[in-house]
C-alpha cells in the first residue's frame, strides 16, 4: 500500500485523510474541533496551542500501520489568518482569523497611506479588506506594541503545520497573494505595503517558494510526536480554496468551485491574472502554478444554520421545509450578513429578513429564502468572471450545502450552470494529499498537475444537478431583487 496525507485545518475543525493513490481512495479519517473566541467588536480568533493540539489529537486517531505507509504530507489551512511568533517560535498573540472584522480602522489607514483604493490594487491586485493579514498585523502594531517589538515570524495557518512539521519558514505564492502584502501579478511581496505597516516587515516575511516545491522534510520532533515516517517531503500545501481547487480537479481553464460552508466562495483557475476587485473577485494566485480569482463571502451555511436554530428543525426538517416554498419563496429575501460581510465589503453589516407580507410569511418562505440567500451572493462573482472573459462550463460544488440536494439544484438554477459534486469528500484535505503526491512525483521528474487531478479527482454523477429553464426565470427575478436590496440596505452600514 502506497499513501500520501492530507490536512485540512478549517475554522471549525482540524482534519487528516490518508489517500492510497494507487487503488485512488481514502482509507482512514481522524479530525477534531476547533474552538473560537468571539466578541460584539468583530474579534474571531482562535490560538496555536488549539492548532498544536488538532496535531496531535488527528495523528493519534490514526492507526500506526496506516501512517507508516505515508510517502509525503500535503497542507491545506484557512486562508489569511496572522500567526504572530517571536524568535523561539512562541506565539506573541492569538490568532486573529479571516472571519475577524475588528480591523476596519487598520484597512483605512493602509489604504489612505497608499494613496487609495485604487493605488492598494496596483500594488497588490486586491483592495486592503478586514479579511486580510496585512491589517491584522497593524492592528497588533496598534494594540499590542510589546508582542509587534518582538514579532520574528509572520505566518498563516498552513504554514504554522508545514513549520511545525518541518521546522523550516516559507510561503507559497497561492496564500501569500491573500495576505494583502503580495504583488499577485509579479509574484513578489509588495515593499510599498509592507513600509506603510513597519519598515520591519519585509525582512520578517518568509521566502517564498513554488507551489511545485516542497516545504520541507518531516523533521525528528514531528515523527515522533505523530508517528510517521522522519523525512518524508511536506508539499508547500496552500489555503483551503487553493487546495479545495486540487480537490475538485479546478486546475485548468473554465471550472469553477463553489463552496458552501461556513463562509461562500467561488473560484476558477485562470493562466493569467484575473482580477476585479471593485466587484469582490480577488486576483489571488493558485496553488498549482497559474492564478485563482475568487469571490469570498462571509456567510454561507451560516445562514441557514441560524435560521434552522430559530425554528428548532434538524438537517432533515429543514431542507423538507424548505421544499415546500416555490423559487424566489414568493418574495421573501434573506440578506444574511450575520458576520459582517466581505463581498460587498460591509464588515459591520447586518442580517435581514425582508419581503414579507401578510401572504408569504410562512415558515417555508423563510426557510427557503436562507437557502437562496447563499447562492444569491455567489452568482454577483459569476457575472463578474464572465465579465472579464472566463467562460465557465461547469461549477464543482464542495462544503456543507453540497449534501443537499435541494441546494444543489437551487445552485445550478441560480447560476444557471450544471453542478457537479466530486466523489470523494474533504476536497481540500484531499487537495492537500494529492498536491503532496504531486510534490513527491516532481522529485523523480516533471509531473503534470492537471493529469494528476484527472487520474485523482472523480465526479459523483447521482448528485449532478441541472439548471431548469422555468426556474433559471424564475431566479433571474429574485436576484434581481436581492441585489436592489442589498444596495439600498449597503449604506446602512458604511
Amino acid at each position: 500500500m502506497r499513501t500520501v496525507a492530507g490536512i485540512d485545518l478549517g475554522t471549525q475543525s482540524m482534519k487528516v485523510v490518508i489517500y492510497d493513490y494507487e487503488k485512488k481512495e481514502i482509507i482512514e479519517t481522524a479530525s477534531c474541533p476547533m474552538e473560537l473566541i468571539s466578541d460584539s467588536d468583530g474579534t474571531r480568533e482562535q490560538t496555536t496551542e488549539w492548532f498544536d493540539k488538532g496535531l496531535e489529537v488527528c495523528f493519534g486517531k490514526l492507526s500506526a500501520d496506516n501512517k507508516k505507509t505515508i510517502e509525503a504530507i500535503g497542507v491545506s489551512g484557512q486562508q489569511h489568518g496572522f500567526v504572530p511568533l517571536d524568535a523561539n517560535g512562541k506565539a506573541l498573540y492569538n490568532i486573529k482569523l479571516w472571519c475577524d472584522t475588528a480591523t476596519v480602522e487598520e484597512c483605512k489607514i493602509i489604504t489612505d497611506a497608499a494613496g487609495g483604493e485604487k493605488a492598494v490594487v496596483d500594488a497588490l491586485g486586491n483592495l486592503m479588506l478586514t479579511g486580510f493579514t496585512a491589517p491584522k498585523i497593524l492592528w497588533l502594531k496598534r494594540n499590542k506594541p510589546e508582542a509587534f517589538a518582538n514579532l520574528k515570524y509572520v505566518m498563516l495557518p498552513h504554514d504554522y503545520l508545514n513549520w511545525k512539521l518541518t521546522g523550516d519558514y516559507v510561503m507559497e505564492y497561492g496564500d501569500a497573494s491573500g495576505t494583502a502584502l503580495f504583488d499577485s501579478k509579479n509574484r513578489c511581496w509588495s515593499k510599498k505595503i509592507c513600509d506603510i505597516i513597519d519598515p520591519k516587515l519585509l525582512g520578517l516575511l518568509p521566502k517564498l517558494i513554488e507551489p511545485s516545491a516542497p516545504a520541507g522534510k518531516v523533521n525528528a520532533a514531528a515523527a515522533k510526536a505523530y508517528g510517521i515516517p522522519e523525512g518524508i517531503p511536506v508539499a508547500a500545501g496552500g489555503g483551503d480554496n487553493m487546495m479545495g481547487a486540487v480537490g475538485t480537479g479546478t486546475v485548468a481553464d473554465g471550472f469553477l468551485t463553489m463552496s458552501m460552508g461556513t463562509s461562500g466562495t467561488l473560484y476558477g483557475y485562470s493562466d493569467k491574472p484575473i482580477a476585479d476587485p471593485a466587484n469582490g473577485l480577488s486576483g489571488f494566485c493558485s496553488s498549482t502554478g497559474g492564478w485563482l480569482p475568487l469571490l469570498c463571502t462571509m456567510n454561507c451555511t451560516v445562514a441557514t444554520e441560524f435560521i434552522r436554530g430559530l425554528f428548532k428543525l434538524d438537517i432533515k426538517e429543514l431542507n423538507e421545509e424548505a421544499a415546500k416554498a416555490p423559487c424566489g419563496s414568493e418574495g421573501v429575501l434573506v440578506i444574511p450578513f450575520f458576520n459582517g460581510e466581505r463581498t460587498p465589503n460591509l464588515p459591520n453589516g447586518r442580517a435581514s429578513i425582508t419581503g414579507l407580507t401578510s401572504a408569504n410569511t410562512n415558515r417555508a418562505n423563510i426557510v427557503r429564502a436562507g437557502f437562496e440567500s447563499a447562492v444569491f451572493a455567489m452568482r454577483g462573482g459569476l457575472d463578474a468572471f464572465r465579465k472579464l472573459g472566463f467562460k465557465p462550463k461547469e461549477i464543482r460544488l464542495i462544503g456543507g450545502g453540497s449534501k443537499s440536494a435541494l441546494w444543489r439544484q437551487i445552485a445550478a438554477d441560480v447560476m444557471n450552470l450544471p453542478i457537479r459534486v466530486p466523489l470523494l469528500d474533504e476536497a481540500a484535505a484531499l487537495g492537500g494529499a494529492v498536491q503532496g503526491l504531486w510534490c513527491l512525483k516532481n522529485q523523480n521528474g516533471k509531473c503534470d498537475i492537471a493529469e494528476l487531478c484527472k487520474e485523482h479527482i472523480k465526479i459523483d454523477e447521482s448528485k449532478s444537478a441541472n439548471p431548469i429553464a422555468e426556474n433559471v426565470a424564475a431566479y433571474d427575478k429574485a436576484y434581481e431583487e436581492y441585489t436592489k436590496v442589498v444596495k439600498t440596505l449597503s449604506p446602512l452600514y458604511q
